[in-house]
């Protein structure tokens, strides 16, 4: 098992918004800059995303894989699993969503995420990749949410 790295940003909005936008997977490829293409494969009785398909650029090429999502701890959980994957080994995590103690009407979201690839990276260029991934998701999220223009690279 790889080590989890995770990051937390305050979203103006609160947990109910983050939520659904999170849960509205044929959305993602509008404000998450490096999919290309998201396909829900199952869904759950409730008619929720339990299966995903997401193609994706990564270090340079395509990627496809599939998440498991669990709604256990929904709305202030939304954790996955890696189903299968053409260069990872592991891409587990977790959207953890919490009213802001100082105002309901925010809210505090952390992002944790395991990554491990088939193809042998080092542990410095794994950690950097997964930073690059935790703060642009959280960036693009929080853009989304509030309603601005998705950040900039430069950002």
């Amino acid at each position: 098992m790889s080590e989890q790295a995770r990051e937390q940003i305050r979203i103006d909005a609160p947990v109910e918004r983050c939520f659904a936008t999170l849960v509205d997977f044929a959305a993602y490829p509008e404000w998450a800059g490096d999919l290309k293409e998201v396909q829900v494969v199952e869904t759950d009785d409730q008619g929720r995303g339990v299966v995903v398909e997401f193609r994706a650029a990564a270090m340079g090429r395509s990627t496809t894989y599939q998440l498991g999502y669990d709604y256990t701890g929904a709305p202030n959980r939304l954790a996955w699993e890696l189903v299968s994957g053409d260069l990872q080994r592991e891409l587990d995590g977790a959207y953890v969503l919490e009213p802001a103690a100082d105002d309901p009407s925010v809210t505090e979201v952390a992002y944790e995420l395991a990554v491990d690839l088939m193809i042998p990276i080092p542990g410095f260029v794994k950690r950097r990749a997964e930073g690059r991934i935790i703060k642009t998701a959280l960036s693009e999220l929080k853009a989304r949410v509030e309603g601005s223009p998705r950040p900039s690279d430069d950002d």
